[in-house]
């Protein structure tokens, strides 16, 4: 059993950018290397990560805070529902009205569960960041924020920027996703590291548009898994492996800086 699971929280200060498919993604690169990972959906009202994978989901996030409030005696086992054999997922509330029934919290106690039982703990946050989602940025050991080339976007980033500044806060990566709206390219690089005061850590290069995307999500499949797009994109795959490494620091030292 591991004792050292790793809460790594990927997060957007604006709807529409990738992040649910960055998680999905980043599941399926920690699944080939062979870690147990959980996939936690805290975006709560719209989360879809059980839908995008086809998951029949019979409890859910609410139930397992409900038991908990309760201070019933719990196995997260019986409160997650299974992808493959490595992979978990922890479903957001079926039903929207138990969403508001939900502490804060409760957030990190499920985190300790989840610690005990998963290498890897992927955290998919709602881009409103409200308190569950504060909650949970604050617990990770690593977080990942997906930009895009939109000026929305990259104003809301540079004022979260420097709120982490200000307190101090340098455990998180900012992910620049390419990928997502191919024809809008009008910013720079190095404009929006400018626009934003900070680097960009990674970026999701233009090439990994899947134009059919929406068969591998009727399929349920994670796109990381599958042999055809590894192939055809072993560029981009093996740049978000270098990702998926940072993000829990085992990657070779020097090695950081991987854009596209």
């Amino acid at each position: 059993m591991n004792h050292n699971g790793k809460i790594i929280t990927i997060s957007s200060v604006k709807g529409g950018v990738g992040k649910t498919t960055l998680v999905l993604n980043l599941a399926g690169l920690y699944f080939l290397m062979k870690k147990k990972v959980l996939i936690v959906d805290l975006d709560l009202y719209a989360g879809g990560v059980a839908t995008c994978l086809n998951v029949d989901t019979k409890r859910d996030i609410y139930m397992l805070i409900d038991s908990l409030s309760n201070n019933k005696s719990i196995e997260l086992k019986d409160y997650v529902s299974t992808y493959n054999s490595g992979i978990d997922i922890l479903a957001n509330p079926k039903d929207p009205r138990d969403v508001s029934k939900i502490e804060s919290k409760y957030i990190n106690k499920i985190f300790d569960l989840a610690k005990l039982e998963y290498d890897v703990i992927l955290v998919d946050t709602s881009h409103s960041l409200d308190e569950i989602c504060l909650v949970a940025i604050d617990a990770a050991y690593m977080s990942a924020f997906v930009i895009t080339n939109d000026l929305v976007d990259l104003k809301n980033m540079k004022s979260l920027i420097s709120i982490f500044n200000e307190m101090g806060k340098d455990n998180y990566k900012i992910v620049l996703n390419n990928s997502r709206d191919t024809g809008r390219d009008y910013i720079s690089l190095f404009d929006i590291r400018n626009m934003i005061k900070r680097n960009v850590d990674y970026t999701i290069s233009r090439g990994f548009y899947i134009k059919n995307i929406d068969k591998y999500v009727l399929n349920g499949e994670i796109l990381t898994l599958n042999k055809n797009i590894s192939r055809f994109n072993a560029g981009d795959i093996s740049n978000m492996n270098h990702l998926a490494l940072s993000l829990i620091q085992e990657e070779k030292k020097g090695d950081n800086d991987h854009e596209e």
